[in-house]
């Protein structure tokens, strides 16, 4: 199928910075509005000290003119000892908090990490079809990490700066009106600035993120293929075609950095040009003696001067730090999109009700529920006046007159229908793209039929709870994965409660157990990427272990020996007929002698059905099988 991802072009949407907060203050409600207390105390207290600088060099003054410096001592260091304490309780609040955003910034990671995992778990196959995984890969990785620094770095930057700017911009209305107008004016050409550059440089961090996940999603791919491409000797065209995707990320990045490093210099010059411009003016003010209009009623002197200096560097330096976060917070925005996009994703549907129970069938054949492990399952249906049915687990499996399309107005399958009754062998055979696997995805509900019915044991599968219904399933599929750990703990994967020996047990029954003895660690051998260190045929033998541990009643064998040669298949075979004594099974097969003595072979052509029998009947029938079978023609 065709891949999309209607997640690869993310947006900022102011909405999503509401969600994270209310995220965050919903994990952690005591500790978030602690930190944003200290992060206010610590911002207003490095405001402060222009209020104290203003009565520091009013007294000063005071005392240059009477030259009583014993009175004026008595004024300037109790007011410089509580600025020190001031300071002093401000550091301790800076480490406070700096220590608190570490500990909610990684716990809100790590929630949303396994938020993010758990919601994936109960997705289903389609979108895992239809989304390219190297991109499912970035969601936790660049897009987590870009939600890291606005919500450890950015947001309290943010929060802090405000409040700086807010504070010394009513401080500075105090002591003077003009002065503040004169600051203004500068201030609006900061912002114009900020917004013209730092709106570049936001739209191409944003393009800068889909770059690098494409980027990823082309290196994973290769890495999956390399053995392809070294066999095709691919690798110029491999290295050209990265080139392209590596060349767009650089000029993504560096026209988002180019914009993001030229904003910090051009703001930061602009302010020590009006940190001039407000020296020169307030000079101009102080000799023309113009009226000074303020809340403080004080008239111009050097006393308001010198504070209102030190506050313009204040006041320009944090609207500096703002324009700075703005690129980090429309990064993060667009990252935290992404996320909740997927953790929104709709949920695979499962309206099913009839549960799988251990259950004891009295002599009368009266069935009941059991607590303990019985060997003996049976499907609970509950109804809707409270009373319980019990019906046996037979593998008793019915297709009827189904259509199916992964794509609507696209049917894969047309008018099938299968009858597997318990303990049958029914084989598909047919071209590739035929339906068979297709057949098997419907049984174990992987995708939902468009029209006809399926039953399990005269149950309609819709009723049934998709854990349940998949827990009485066995699995071996063409393509097989193990898992990072040891042989032993990737075969109990079938059966989680599974003893060593009755691992051991299904190994022998596959055939596997040969040639795990004979690794380096036995079942104790250390698995990793996937196998890698095994031969394909022995990833399979293991595959196809996991599923006899697991004892179901119904087998779904989807190519399962095409990996193996025909020496080792033909142990596997003895196996496999062992596992499948009074098993319901669907094999799945190209090699046509696997499917000799099935009880029923079905042959596929473009979803339909088109001949049925034993292998015998259609022999004798000398049709499509017939011809297949004689060589007369290939599947595919």
């Amino acid at each position: 199928m065709a891949q999309t991802n209607r997640h690869s072009r993310p947006t900022a949407n102011p909405g999503v910075i509401k969600r994270i907060l209310k995220m965050l203050i919903s994990s952690y409600p005591v500790l978030v509005p602690l930190t944003a207390l200290c992060i206010l105390f610590s911002a207003a207290t490095s405001a402060i000290p222009a209020i104290f600088i203003q009565k520091v060099v009013g007294t000063i003054e005071v005392w240059y003119k009477t030259g009583d410096w014993a009175a004026a001592s008595k004024e300037i260091i109790p007011k410089v000892a509580l600025l020190a304490s001031l300071y002093f309780l401000s550091m301790l609040s800076i480490t406070l908090y700096t220590q608190l955003m570490a500990y909610i910034t990684q716990g809100f990671l790590c929630k949303m990490r396994g938020k993010m995992f758990d919601g994936m778990q109960n997705l289903p196959i389609k979108y895992f079809d239809t989304h390219k995984h190297g991109d499912i890969m970035s969601y936790y990785t660049n897009d987590i990490d870009t939600l890291r620094q606005m919500v450890a770095q950015s947001l309290p930057t943010l929060l802090q700066a405000s409040v700086v700017v807010l504070t010394v911009f009513f401080i500075m209305l105090y002591f003077s009106l003009w002065m503040t107008l004169v600051l203004m004016l500068g201030v609006l050409a900061m912002l114009f600035v900020s917004k013209k550059i730092g709106g570049g440089s936001a739209k191409y961090f944003v393009r800068q993120q889909i770059s690098l996940g494409r980027a990823e999603g082309f290196i994973q791919e290769m890495m999956n293929g390399q053995k392809v491409v070294k066999v095709f000797c691919h690798e110029p065209q491999c290295e050209a075609d990265f080139e392209k995707i590596n060349e767009a990320l650089y000029n993504d990045s560096y026209r988002a950095h180019a914009y993001a490093n030229s904003l910090g210099p051009i703001i930061m010059n602009i302010g020590n040009i009006l940190y001039v411009i407000i020296a020169v003016t307030g000079g101009i003010f102080m000799i023309s003696g113009l009226k000074n209009i303020g809340i403080a009623g004080l008239p111009f002197s050097i006393s308001i001067l010198v504070p209102f200096l030190n506050m313009t560097k204040q006041f320009t330096g944090n609207v500096n730090q703002v324009s700075q976060q703005v690129n980090s917070i429309v990064m993060g925005m667009a990252g935290a999109e992404r996320i909740f996009a997927l953790m929104d994703e709709a949920p695979e549907s499962d309206e099913g009700y009839v549960t799988l129970v251990n259950a004891k069938v009295a002599k009368d054949g009266t069935i009941t529920e059991s607590a303990k492990r019985t060997g003996t399952w049976a499907w609970k249906h509950p109804h809707t006046d409270g009373t319980l049915d019990y019906t046996l687990l037979r593998g008793d499996v019915r297709l009827v007159n189904v259509d199916f399309a992964y794509e609507e107005g696209k049917d894969v399958l047309h008018d099938v229908s299968v009858y597997a009754e318990p303990g049958q062998k029914v084989a598909f055979v047919g071209a590739t793209g035929a339906g068979k696997t297709t057949i098997t995805n419907l049984i174990n509900r992987f995708y939902d039929i468009a029209d006809g019915k399926v039953r399990y044991d005269g149950i309609n599968i819709n009723k049934i709870k998709k854990s349940d219904l998949r827990r009485s399933l066995g699995i071996v599929l063409q393509d097989t994965n193990l898992f990072t750990g040891t042989v032993m703990e990737n075969i109990r994967y079938g059966k989680l409660d599974a003893t060593d020996e009755e691992c051991i047990a299904a190994s022998k029954l596959a055939g596997a157990d040969d040639f795990i003895t004979r690794l380096p660690g036995g079942y104790e051998t250390e698995l990793s990427n996937n196998g890698s260190n095994l031969s394909q045929g022995q990833r399979q033998l293991i595959a196809i272990a996991r599923a006899a541990v697991a004892d179901p009643p119904v087998m779904i064998l989807d190519e399962a020996t095409s990996s193996i040669d025909t020496r080792t298949e033909a142990i596997v075979q003895r196996g496999m007929d062992k596992l499948m004594e009074g098993r319901t099974v669907f094999v799945i097969a190209h090699r046509l002698s696997t499917v000799k003595n099935s009880d029923v072979i079905m042959v596929l052509d473009h979803g339909r059905i088109i001949e049925r029998g034993s292998h015998e009947k259609l022999i004798e029938e000398r049709g499509t099988y017939y011809q297949l079978y004689t060589g007369a023609f290939e599947l595919e």
